[in-house]
C-alpha cells in the first residue's frame, strides 16, 4: 500500500538527517573487554547495505577496546558516512544522535522532489551534515580514508581520497532514485554500493597487520539475539509513529496509486534488488582480495530502510565482531 511506502521513504532518510549531534549520556557497554598482547594494525573496510551499516558502529567500538588500532578506513554508502565520522572524530556524537532521535527535528526537513534525478532534494541536510563535520579535509584526516561512489553516466568506480570530507560522503551516500544524485567533472555519482558494495580494492596495498572487512549482504541465518532496554524499544516505536504523522502530506506529491500487495511496491522492489547486486560484487571481491578477517552481518537482521533499529544493529555489530575475532584466534 501507499502508506507502507511513504513510511519505508521517510525511513530511509532518517541515516542521512540523524547526524545533529546531541551530548545525551549512553550506556557504556557492559562487556569488559581484554586488549591483545601485542597491538594489531588493521585496515577496516566498511560496506553498504542501508540500516544494517549502522552495525558498523559496534565494530568499531569492539575493535577499539581490544586494542586493534585502525590505520586506515575504506567505506561504500553508509560505510563512508560511519568511517567518515569515526575518522573526523564525530563517531560518539552520532550514536548519542540516533539513540535519542527527535523525530520532529528531521522530518521537518523532508522535500520531496521528482525533478533532479530523486525523490528526496536533501540540500538541507547535507547543509546540517557540513556544519557539524565542518570544512575538513580528506587529506587532514588523522588516518587514510577512502570513500566510494559510483558514476553510472561513465560505468566506474570514484574514490574519494582527498578534498572535502562532506562532498565525498555525500556522493557515496546518494541512494539511486531516493536521493538527487551528484553531478561532477562530467560524472553523475550515486551510492558507492551500486559498483563497489566491499571497497576492498583501496586497502590491498596498505602494510597494516590485518584487513578486516564488514559485509552488511550476508546470506545467512540471523542467530543473533538482541535485549532492548525499554527506552530503546520506546524511541524505536515513537520514531516509526511520527513517520506515519507525515503520510497524508507526502501522499499528495506521491500520488495515491496502490499496488495489490503491500509488499511489493517501489521501494520494496528497489531494496532487493540493491541487496541481491551487492550480495554478487561482494562475494567476487572477497574471494580476489582475501581479507583476513570477515565480519558477516545476515541480511535478514533488518531491511535496508528500517533505520529505527539502530540499537538493535549496534548490538549485533558488537556481537558479530567478538565472534569473528574468536573464531580467528584474535581475541
Amino acid at each position: 500500500m501507499i502508506r507502507d511506502f511513504i513510511m519505508k521513504l521517510l525511513l530511509v532518510i532518517l541515516l542521512t538527517f540523524s547526524l545533529f549531534a546531541s551530548g545525551e549520556n549512553i550506556k557504556k557497554d557492559a562487556y569488559a573487554e581484554k586488549p591483545p598482547k601485542a597491538k594489531k594494525t588493521v585496515s577496516l573496510v566498511l560496506g553498504s547495505g542501508g540500516a544494517r551499516g549502522y552495525a558498523h558502529i559496534g565494530v568499531i567500538e569492539i575493535l577499539e577496546k581490544k586494542g586493534y588500532e585502525i590505520k586506515s578506513i575504506s567505506g561504500s554508502s553508509i560505510g563512508a558516512l560511519i568511517g567518515g565520522l569515526y575518522t573526523a572524530g564525530k563517531l560518539e556524537e552520532y550514536k548519542k544522535w540516533i539513540l535519542n532521535l527527535d523525530t520532529f527535528e528531521v522530518l521537518k526537513l523532508i522535500k520531496f522532489s521528482f525533478d533532479s534525478g530523486g525523490m528526496i532534494d536533501a540540500e538541507k541536510v547535507y547543509a546540517k551534515i557540513g556544519e557539524i563535520i565542518g570544512d575538513v579535509k580528506i587529506e587532514d584526516l588523522p588516518i587514510p580514508y577512502t570513500a566510494v561512489a559510483s558514476d553510472v553516466k561513465n560505468r566506474k568506480k570514484v574514490w574519494f581520497q582527498k578534498g572535502k570530507l562532506i562532498d565525498a560522503i555525500r556522493a557515496s551516500i546518494a541512494i539511486p532514485t531516493i536521493f538527487t544524485p551528484i553531478v561532477k567533472d562530467k560524472m553523475l555519482l550515486v551510492d558507492g554500493g551500486v559498483l563497489s558494495p566491499l571497497p576492498l580494492e583501496p586497502v590491498a596495498s596498505d602494510t597494516t597487520d590485518m584487513t578486516i572487512v564488514v559485509n552488511l549482504n550476508t546470506n545467512v541465518h540471523n542467530r543473533y539475539k538482541v535485549k532492548m532496554p525499554k527506552e530503546h524499544k520506546e524511541q524505536q516505536n515513537e520514531l516509526y509513529s511520527e513517520v506515519l504523522k507525515y503520510y497524508n502530506e507526502a501522499s499528495k506529491i506521491i500520488g495515491t496509486d496502490t499496488p495489490k500487495k503491500k509488499e511489493i511496491d517501489i521501494f520494496y522492489v528497489l531494496s532487493q534488488t540493491l541487496d541481491a547486486t551487492q550480495s554478487i560484487i561482494s562475494e567476487h571481491d572477497i574471494a580476489k582480495y582475501q581479507p583476513d578477517i570477515i565480519i558477516d552481518i545476515p541480511r535478514e537482521s533488518c531491511e535496508s530502510y528500517e533505520f529505527n533499529k539502530a540499537y538493535m544493529m549496534i548490538e549485533i555489530g558488537k556481537m558479530a565482531t567478538r565472534e569473528s575475532l574468536t573464531s580467528k584466534g584474535k581475541e
